[in-house]
């Protein structure tokens, strides 16, 4: 009896470490939207400058990665895999089988012809901090400035990140967060009280040169309407949110809205996808009222801290000698 030939199993690319896993076990195939069960995000907290999508190196760092033949491989892997997607698929994705419901774990419990293009349902309650990961860096053009990153404005506050591309998506945002002139019953008067703690920030996704030209054309409209206080939390982002990006994020499908609640140290707690569901408004409401109150906590730990130190440093001073006390006067 001969042995039977044992065939070689091709061994599968690493894969990013710094890039969530949510989505990953989801097939390509199954559009079936789930309860979000694993925290999205990057693994590594974000550094204002990272995802630009502008090329620095030099020309001989560029030389040598041309004549790297594992870096061939890579680039190979990755076009392979924009080539092997469909075009048409994020489209077809959008219509789900009627008489389907979402899993019963879920908080939302109509129809999924109710939701269109849902990637995944919301979770009911905040992700951990110490679960949760961190919002990538994106770099764009501002109502204020023609460049600008999205961690320095993140960082400190509790944001509500709005991030879209084209108008049917900006209307499913609006089931969440309502537009910036007429915000959300139940998230408006959330935004008057914590102006220093709570805010909003869009962020408007197009890679079509044409269509970004477009948008472009009807900043200085948008200029005028919108509060001043907004100019700087507009983003137009035409670069740098590669597939790896939004495989973090959890973005299945790019032909949808998504709203992400963000802590001041840039980790996402909480997440939105498509139009809002039953439940998910309300979970999102409890989590913006939870993590302002986090930040209001925090902050007078801080500074409780800061008042002992300044106390301590004094006690320190009354206790020296007269000496040693004029000493360090004339050395101050």
């Amino acid at each position: 009896m001969t042995p039977k030939a044992i065939a070689a199993t091709p061994t599968k690319p690493k894969s990013n470490k710094d890039i969530s896993s949510n989505s990953k076990n989801i097939p390509d195939d199954d559009h079936t939207p789930r309860p979000l069960s694993a925290p999205l995000g990057l693994h590594r907290p974000p550094q204002a400058g990272q995802n630009t999508g502008i090329d620095s190196r030099t020309w001989r760092q560029r030389r040598d990665d041309f004549l790297n033949y594992d870096k061939h491989l890579e680039r190979r892997a990755l076009l392979t895999k924009q080539v092997a997607k469909p075009y048409f698929r994020e489209w077809n994705n959008l219509q789900y089988s009627k008489g389907t419901s979402p899993p019963s774990s879920s908080i939302a419990t109509t129809k999924l012809t109710r939701f269109p293009g849902k990637s995944f349902f919301s979770p009911p309650t905040l992700i951990r901090a110490h679960k949760a990961l961190y919002f990538p860096n994106l770099h764009g053009r501002t109502l204020l400035a023609p460049a600008s990153d999205t961690t320095p404005l993140l960082r400190g506050k509790t944001s509500l990140v709005a991030l879209f591309s084209g108008t049917w998506a900006e209307q499913q945002i609006q089931t969440f967060c309502g537009s910036v002139l007429a915000p959300h019953p139940a998230l408006a008067p959330l935004l008057a009280q914590h102006p220093d703690i709570l805010q909003r920030v869009d962020i408007n996704m197009e890679d079509n040169s044409l269509k970004a030209s477009l948008i472009r054309l009807f900043m200085p409209s948008l200029r005028r309407k919108l509060p001043l206080a907004q100019h700087e939390r507009y983003f137009l982002v035409r670069r740098g949110m590669t597939d790896e990006l939004r495989e973090g994020l959890g973005m299945r499908n790019s032909k949808v809205g998504y709203v992400y609640l963000v802590d001041s140290e840039c980790r996402i707690r909480w997440a939105g996808s498509g139009p809002a569901g039953e439940g998910e408004m309300e979970s999102l409401v409890k989590g913006v009222i939870r993590l302002v109150g986090e930040w209001q906590q925090d902050s007078l730990r801080r500074e409780t801290r800061v008042a002992k130190e300044k106390g301590a440093g004094n006690r320190r001073g009354e206790l020296l000698p007269p000496e040693d006390s004029s000493r360090q006067a004339a050395a101050g």
